[in-house]
């Protein structure tokens, strides 16, 4: 069986995650917000988010700028853009396989962020295509959106593979019939591609 295409995701696999935990508790942390109110706040709306329902100014609203602050919106969405940092190991896996195999992401972010992340990292040289959740209206681990991933690909499931580096995603993508590795590195995950015949 011949794999024509990979599809990536992009926190925590090509790039740093972009608002996961880790990145909003720094951000918190730096602006002196309550932690508490600002985690209700943010999970409250944050599926409006990445699903594309809400834009990342309509989000702030909610999570921060609904009462007066002695810093502003550009100040607070530059310290959430920096955030995102590269993995280069990983990248430069893509770089080599780019071209001697079909590369989509896959990935739940929100409209702003994602473009950010896209435009900033170079990404849209290495991928032909961003199946992401707020493009898509679903999110992972929904099993639609690795239907909708391979159709809109044209590739047949078994002949996809799904990288990511949260186990009930990779075993989502497995029940749509995808092929799926579980990313811990950069050698772990170009080892496994190997074995499934996709040599960078």
């Amino acid at each position: 069986m011949t794999i024509q295409a990979l599809f990536w995701d992009i926190g925590g696999v090509l790039l740093t995650n972009g608002w996961d935990r880790e990145q909003r508790a720094e951000v918190v942390k730096r602006f002196g917000l309550d932690a508490g109110e600002f985690g209700e706040r943010h999970k409250l709306v944050v599926p409006e988010l990445e699903l594309g329902r809400v834009s990342l100014d309509e989000y702030l609203d909610q999570v921060v700028f609904y009462q007066p602050r002695d810093f502003g919106r550009d100040e607070f969405r530059a310290a959430m853009y920096a955030q995102s940092q590269p993995n280069p190991a990983t990248l430069a896996l893509a770089r080599r396989l780019s071209g001697q195999v079909r590369m989509y992401a896959l990935n739940n972010e929100g409209l702003d962020l994602n473009a950010h992340r896209i435009d900033t990292f170079g990404l849209r040289e290495l991928l032909l295509g961003f199946f992401t959740s707020c493009y898509l209206g679903v999110m992972k681990p929904s099993s639609a959106i690795y239907r909708l991933g391979v159709r809109l690909a044209h590739v047949p499931p078994e002949q996809a593979v799904m990288i990511d580096d949260r186990v009930q995603n990779v075993e989502a993508a497995r029940r749509t019939g995808m092929q799926a590795i579980l990313y811990v590195s950069a050698e772990q995950l170009e080892a496994d591609l190997a074995a499934l015949g996709v040599q960078a």
